[in-house]
């Protein structure tokens, strides 16, 4: 995207927050590849999806720093009195954030139990394939942000603890551009990008669409 349109646009939607740009800064500054926090934009996109969609249970592929988890923690905390009002079980709601790097957690554990909506995130190092199916739960929402070598095996676990009707979104799905170029072919992370794009546009059990905002962020609806 042009860096003058973008300027445009982060002018004209939701401010960032001072806790969530401090946030971001640190990421960059204390972090290796600190641009895979999802910023500005993204964040705000991520906070409304969960406010439309207003689900029970979120699951997160890929902690990371811990800025879209706050991102859609906020979103949580702006619909959570609604569903109490509307006499819904079970409590508040709760996202559910795996990250299987045990070593970013002294940088974002700090970072999510210091934020306004802490109550509503649950920190866990760990394999999310493996420990999500474990927590008895259905999810009304998915954000899959992890190896992207590993998507379509992610996609294929998650799929059945989603409820009907619940969305996943899948971050980086157009990787940069590479999914086009023919110089990344043989590159596995764009390999696992590629399968994955062709294999959920072939099921039948969802909708898909994907939105070119930064890296490229698919959003797939369980029929």
């Amino acid at each position: 995207m042009d860096i003058e349109l973008e300027k445009y646009i982060l002018n004209h939607i939701e401010p960032e927050g001072d806790y969530l740009y401090r946030l971001y800064r640190a990421t960059n500054i204390h972090t290796i590849h600190g641009r895979m926090a999802s910023g500005h934009l993204q964040g705000r996109l991520l906070k409304m999806l969960v406010m439309m969609q207003r689900p029970r249970y979120v699951l997160e592929v890929g902690t990371f720093s811990g800025y879209s988890a706050i991102c859609m923690a906020e979103g949580l905390s702006e619909i959570a009195p609604i569903m109490g009002a509307r006499g819904d079980n079970g409590g508040a709601p709760k996202l559910f954030t795996f990250e299987i790097n045990d070593e970013m957690e002294d940088f974002t554990r700090p970072w999510i139990e210091g934020s306004s909506v802490a109550r509503f995130i649950d920190f866990r190092i760990g394999d999310a394939l493996v420990e999500a199916p474990r927590l008895g739960v259905l999810f009304d929402m998915v954000f899959v942000d992890g190896d992207k070598r590993h998507y379509v095996e992610a996609y294929d676990k998650l799929l059945p603890i989603m409820s009907k009707g619940a969305i996943m979104l899948a971050d980086n799905t157009l990787w940069d551009g590479h999914v086009v170029d023919n110089a990344y072919s043989k590159d596995q992370q764009t390999q696992g990008v590629c399968h994955f794009n062709d294999y959920v546009r072939q099921d039948s059990r969802v909708e898909v669409t994907i939105l070119p905002i930064r890296d490229g962020l698919t959003i797939i609806r369980k029929k």
